[in-house]
């Protein structure tokens, strides 16, 4: 995200320009706009004109207009937010008080105005400057007649391309077509790989799969790069590397995560910190329950005795329309940084958020056991 200006102070009013660069960066916008703030932005909007000939003509007019937020809707595959609400700025073709919606895409730069700039806000606003936060990689998921590619941000995981093939059994009278299915499906997914994984952006691109799909494709992405001299490929090949996984699908990228090759690659990220503390809380779970409890009950009665060690809560608690539910998360995550602890804000859109909002949204791994905690209904 480029910052153009700021000109806010902790906890009052003030505003920040900002252009977003890469679809993290949008995803990091939809958390940080709330209802109540504004958003002024440039945007095209439809007017009728007077005719010459009496009748009147519809023109599509570019303006500037700054509304007050209603709602905030993120398009994920068109890499777009949308903003409702009301215009407040003069402007000779649209009302005071009229609604319009205003589209924020990629390099278009927004102003954005908020009463309160909390620590949360603020946060984000950290995360989002952070060159360093980045956790862009590239995974290839692979089985037999199946790949998938991701593309893992700081924030966002994004599916780039899936191909599937029909692959003859490898025993039978079959066994002819294999190799020239397996190796057609091969050459599918090196096209695929090179439109869509590029090594300016990603540290490393992982191809995992179950069994030996992966080494083989491995060695046929390696002798294709050669022959026919990829040099994105032959450049970069010490960034591709192998992983496990028990299957092609999205839900295996877990495991590509959980892989020590691939987290040596992305240790200093933000990504890796919450994967790691994902762990550690069931690893927590299973070996000791009565320092691990998750749901906003178990954590709230942890929280009132101070036993919060670590804190994992998903972004999307945060987007409650209710400020007070939001203002009481905020607050939360406040206290157990304030106590010496620590504080992980998962994205939803991000693997290991995915897995969080699956158990509520909110976990926590106590300084000391409670076992009082079995007593109380999620």
């Amino acid at each position: 995200m480029k910052i153009v200006h700021r000109d806010f102070i902790r906890n009052g009013p003030g505003s920040i320009k900002m252009v977003p660069e890469e679809a993290d960066d949008l995803w990091l916008a939809y958390n940080l706009i709330v209802q109540g703030d504004s958003v002024l932005a440039v945007t095209v909007r439809k007017v009728l004109r007077e005719a010459a000939s009496g009748g009147r003509d519809a023109e599509r007019v570019k303006l500037k207009l700054e509304i007050k937020v209603e709602d905030v809707d993120y398009d994920k595959e068109g890499s777009l937010l949308r903003i409702r609400g009301k215009n407040i700025l003069e402007n000779e073709h649209v009302k005071i008080g009229a609604f319009h919606t205003l589209e924020i895409e990629l390099h278009r730069p927004f102003v954005l105005r908020k009463d309160v700039w909390d620590s949360l806000a603020l946060d984000v606003i950290r995360q989002a400057s952070d060159p360093t936060a980045s956790a862009d990689l590239a995974v290839v998921l692979m089985q037999e007649g199946l790949a998938n590619i991701f593309l893992i941000g700081k924030s966002v995981t994004v599916t780039r391309s899936r191909i599937e093939a029909s692959i003859p059994r490898k025993h039978g009278p079959a066994i002819a077509g294999y190799d020239k299915a397996l190796n057609k499906f091969f050459d599918n997914v090196v096209q695929a790989f090179l439109n869509h994984i590029d090594f300016k952006v990603v540290r490393c691109a992982v191809i995992a799969s179950p069994g030996f799909t992966k080494d083989q494709f491995h060695r046929h992405l390696m002798l294709e790069a050669e022959r026919k001299q990829l040099r994105p490929i032959i450049e970069n090949k010490s960034r591709i590397i192998l992983a496990h996984t028990t299957s092609g699908y999205k839900h295996s990228l877990r495991e590509v995560l959980d892989a020590p090759n691939v987290m040596n690659m992305i240790k200093d990220t933000k990504a890796a910190r919450e994967v790691q503390a994902f762990k550690d809380f069931f690893t927590m779970l299973s070996n000791d329950p009565t320092r691990a409890c998750y749901g906003p009950k178990h954590v709230e009665f942890a929280f009132d005795r101070m036993a919060i060690q670590t804190l994992l809560i998903t972004d999307e608690l945060f987007r409650s329309a209710d400020i007070v539910t939001r203002k009481k998360y905020i607050n939360l995550v406040d206290s157990v940084k304030g106590s010496g602890g620590t504080a992980h804000v998962f994205s939803s859109m991000h693997v290991s958020g995915e897995q969080l909002a699956q158990l509520t949204g909110i976990a926590a791994i106590l300084r000391f056991p409670l076992p009082d905690l079995e007593d109380i209904e999620m």
